[in-house]
């Protein structure tokens, strides 16, 4: 353990330049969830998150790990996985008997939902926190940290009797223990390793400016949609020269199929405000230079139409007079 300062440090600070600071993902977290049906119908499924990026996921029908990145193994070696998928096999099995068998005793009425989320995050300048949480129906229930298990403020009694549970089987404590405080730091800092090439990618935005449906009389819904950038953090801004605009709308960040985001912000206006607005991105692959669209009323066909035909009209004009100038001047010139 001592050795996971000097390994953060690795990954963190690549080649040890104190200005190259990692901006990829912090945190590692296992979800299981496992539906139960009926007494005798019951779901598991399972998935492995680099914060908001999935590289793992769960075979349920054969009991293995799915890695969606060639560099979803991190530094583990194969026999590591396999005893890792044990456990996790090992895990559905066992939750799923024990439930049924307690559904009276923690008072369980069918159909219900369990979730465990089990992981660690690093802390810049602290140590890596690991922690397991568990949820009933998506409230929370319980969390397991440092070797203690604390009901969660809103679970009454049944909380409490988990944890009284857990207190008479110290093995499995010892398991959870080990796989919080040694298995996932240690596998955190070999997978943002083994990933790094493309977790500290930087890839540019595209933008563009669209109207949505009308939010009422004389009123204009702007949208400015971003595609395609990672990573995630980014800002977008409806402005008015250097003023941000209030009333600004932004949606879910949402996940592109290669891995890039895609946010959409709007913002209502009057119809005789939108002109003079812009919509301003920044994000880290731009550096400096944001991107910048100001909205304008769209071109009709009409006045593209006069673009187009008014100068060939001139053209067609001047060439006329030119041939009717040097027609004129040969007739006069003729004996």
């Amino acid at each position: 353990m001592l050795l996971l300062p000097l390994l953060l440090l690795g990954v963190i600070l690549p080649g040890g330049d104190n200005e190259d600071v990692f901006q990829g993902p912090t945190s590692y977290q296992v979800m299981m969830i496992s539906t139960f049906v009926n007494s005798t119908c019951a779901q598991n499924q399972g998935s492995g998150w680099l914060d908001d990026l999935q590289i793992h996921g769960w075979e349920s029908d054969s009991g293995t790990v799915t890695f969606l990145k060639p560099w979803s193994k991190g530094n583990f070696n194969d026999d590591e996985m396999t005893e890792l998928e044990d456990l996790f096999r090992a895990y559905f099995i066992g939750i799923t008997r024990e439930v049924r068998n307690r559904v009276n005793q923690f008072q369980l009425e069918y159909p219900f939902v369990i979730q465990v989320t089990a992981g660690c995050e690093l802390h810049s300048g602290e140590a890596i926190e690991s922690s397991l949480r568990g949820a009933l129906g998506g409230l929370d229930f319980v969390c397991i940290q440092n070797h203690f298990c604390v009901p969660a403020l809103d679970s009454g009694s049944r909380g409490q009797k988990f944890c009284a549970l857990m207190s008479q089987y110290p093995g499995i404590s010892d398991i959870i223990e080990r796989l919080l405080s040694e298995t996932c730091p240690r596998y955190l800092l070999g997978v943002l390793d083994a990933g790094k090439a493309e977790l500290q990618r930087q890839v540019k935005p595209e933008a563009w400016l669209s109207s949505g449906p009308t939010p009422g009389p004389g009123r204009l819904l702007l949208v400015c949609h971003v595609s395609g950038f990672y990573p995630k953090p980014v800002r977008v801004m409806w402005m008015r020269g250097e003023q941000e605009q209030p009333g600004t709308q932004q949606g879910d960040l949402m996940p592109n199929a290669d891995w890039t985001w895609y946010l959409r912000v709007t913002l209502n206006v009057a119809a005789g405000e939108a002109a003079g607005l812009n919509c301003r991105v920044k994000h880290s692959s731009l550096g400096d230079q944001d991107i910048i669209l100001y909205w304008g009323p769209p071109t009709s066909i009409g006045l593209i139409l006069v673009a187009i035909i008014v100068p060939s009209l001139i053209l067609l004009i001047c060439l006329a007079l030119w041939f009717w100038r040097r027609r004129s001047y040969e007739i006069s010139c003729e004996p």
